[in-house]
C-alpha cells in the first residue's frame, strides 16, 4: 500500500502586495519544520505557492495550510477547493491561532499555537480517521533536541538562499502592534548553542539567515552564540534592537562572527509614539549614533518605519525619508500601521470603531485598513506611496549606498528588488 501523501502549503501573497512582487524569495521555516516532524510512512511535500503553482488535480490525502493574516483569503480558497474534492484540510499559523473559529469554517482541523506539540498528535488522529476540530498547544515548546528542518524538500533554485534557522523564539519586548508575544507568549526561549552550531555544520553555503525576532534579546546567550560562530567563518543576517550598539563586547563579537546586516525596527522618529507603542527603551536621540556605530563595524541596516500612528501627521513621511538618506540606511522597509488580530492595537481600534474593514488580504501593511487620527485614510496612503517612491528613487539609492561596505552584495540586490516592487504595487486607494 502506497504511503499517504501530505502537502504542507504556504499560500501565495496577493499580486498587489509588496511581498507578492518582491523578486527575492525566502523559504518558510514553519513548513520545513513540520516536514521534519512527519513520521515515516507518510509522504510529505512542501508547496510554497510563491514559487510554484498548486496542481489541484494531484490530490493529497491531507493538506495542511499555514496562514498569515494577509494570506488567509487565499489559504481559505485553497482549503475549500481541496475539501470540495474530499481532501481533509488542516489550517494553522498565526492567523488561525488568533481567529480559530473563523478558520474552522474552512477546515477539518485547526491547529492553535506552536506546531511541534500539535502536529504529531494531529497526524496520529489523521491516520486513524479521527481528526478533531481543534488542536491547541497547552504549553510552550522547549527548544531543546529539535528535529532539524527538512530543507531538501524546498524547491531547488527558487530562493535567494535556503539556510534559514532559528536560535530563539519570542521577544523580551511587548509592543502594542506586534503579534509575536501573543503567539509565542511573553517569553524568550533559546536553543542550546551546541545544537545550533551542529545544525549549521550540516548546511551548504556561506550565508545564514536567523529568523529570530530579536537575536540579542538575551545578551549572555547571544555572546555564546556569536563566539561559537566565529570558527565556522559564516556570514549571517538577522533582526536585533539598537541595544547592541551599547554593548561593545557583544557588538565586537557580532562583527567577528560574520554579521553582515540587521533588520532594525526603528518604527518612528517620535519619542512620544515609541512610548505609546511600548518601546520606551528606544531613544530617538540615540538613533543616529547607533547607526554610525553599526556602520563603523561594517554591519548594514535595513531600517523599518511604520506610518499611521495616532500622533503621526503628514510631515512624518518627508522627515523619515530625509533621515534614511542622511544616515545612509542600507535598505528601508516602510509599513502602514496594521491592527492584526490578537494585538492590543487591534483590540483598541475595535473598541474605538476605527477599523474600516476586515478584508484580510489588505492587512499586508501596504494598505490603510483603519481610520487614522491626524489625517484622512487617502492622505496616509498617498504619503506612504510617495515616501517609498522617494526612498527607492535613484537619488536616494545613490546617497544611501555610495559608501559600500561588506554587505553591499546583500543590500544591493535587495534595494533593486524593492525598487521594482514598489513601482508595481504601492496602492493609492485607502483599502
Amino acid at each position: 500500500m502506497a504511503d499517504k501523501k501530505i502537502y504542507l502549503i504556504m499560500p501565495r501573497w496577493p499580486e498587489n502586495s509588496l511581498w507578492g512582487c518582491l523578486g527575492i524569495k525566502f523559504p518558510y521555516l514553519a513548513l520545513t519544520t513540520l516536514a521534519a516532524l512527519t513520521p515515516p510512512g507518510l509522504e510529505v511535500r512542501i508547496l510554497d505557492e510563491n514559487v510554484e503553482d498548486i496542481d489541484f488535480e494531484d490530490l493529497p490525502d491531507l493538506a495542511a495550510i499555514s496562514l498569515m493574516t494577509p494570506l488567509a483569503p487565499r489559504g481559505y480558497f485553497i482549503a475549500d477547493r481541496f475539501r470540495s474534492r474530499g481532501v481533509p484540510v488542516v489550517l494553522g499559523g498565526v492567523h488561525a491561532t488568533m481567529l480559530p473559529e473563523e478558520a474552522q469554517g474552512h477546515a477539518d482541523a485547526v491547529a492553535v499555537g506552536e506546531g511541534e506539540l500539535i502536529w504529531p498528535m494531529l497526524l496520529e488522529d489523521f491516520s486513524s480517521g479521527s481528526l478533531k476540530p481543534f488542536y491547541r498547544a497547552e504549553r510552550l515548546v522547549p527548544l531543546r533536541n529539535l528535529t532539524p528542518p527538512r530543507r531538501e524538500l524546498l524547491k531547488r533554485g527558487a530562493y535567494l538562499f535556503q539556510n534559514t534557522l532559528q536560535t530563539t523564539r519570542g521577544c523580551p519586548n511587548d509592543c502594542d502592534f506586534c503579534s509575536v508575544t501573543t503567539f509565542y507568549g511573553n517569553t524568550y526561549r533559546f536553543r542550546p548553542v551546541p545544537e545550533v552550531l551542529k545544525e549549521i555544520g550540516t548546511l551548504k553555503g556561506n550565508l545564514l539567515f536567523f529568523v529570530d525576532d530579536n537575536i540579542i534579546g538575551h545578551k549572555s546567550y547571544a555572546q555564546e552564540l556569536f563566539q561559537g560562530l566565529i570558527p565556522l567563518k559564516k556570514r549571517w543576517v538577522s533582526q536585533a534592537t539598537l541595544s547592541l550598539t551599547r554593548d561593545e563586547k557583544l557588538l565586537s563579537l557580532a562583527r567577528a562572527s560574520g554579521c553582515l546586516g540587521l533588520f532594525v525596527g526603528f518604527e518612528s522618529l517620535s519619542q512620544e509614539i515609541l512610548n505609546d507603542l511600548g518601546k520606551p527603551f528606544y531613544k530617538v536621540s540615540h538613533y543616529e549614533t547607533a547607526i554610525r556605530i553599526l556602520h563603523d563595524q561594517g554591519i548594514g541596516i535595513q531600517g523599518s518605519f511604520i506610518f499611521g500612528h495616532d500622533e503621526d501627521t503628514p510631515e512624518a513621511f518627508s522627515r523619515v525619508v530625509r533621515f534614511c538618506d542622511r544616515n545612509r540606511m542600507d535598505a528601508v522597509l516602510f509599513s502602514l500601521l496594521t491592527p492584526f488580530p490578537g494585538t492590543r492595537i487591534y483590540q483598541q481600534m475595535l473598541r474605538e470603531n476605527r477599523i474600516l474593514h476586515f478584508d484580510w488580504e489588505k492587512y499586508d501593511m501596504n494598505h490603510v485598513v483603519f481610520q487614522p487620527r491626524q489625517m484622512a485614510p487617502e492622505t496616509l496612503a498617498q504619503g506612504f506611496r510617495e515616501a517609498y517612491s522617494r526612498v527607492y528613487g535613484g537619488a536616494s539609492l545613490f546617497r544611501r549606498l555610495a559608501k559600500a561596505h561588506r554587505g553591499l552584495l546583500l543590500f544591493g540586490p535587495l534595494n533593486l528588488s524593492m525598487r521594482r516592487a514598489w513601482k508595481k504595487i504601492i496602492p493609492g486607494e485607502k483599502g
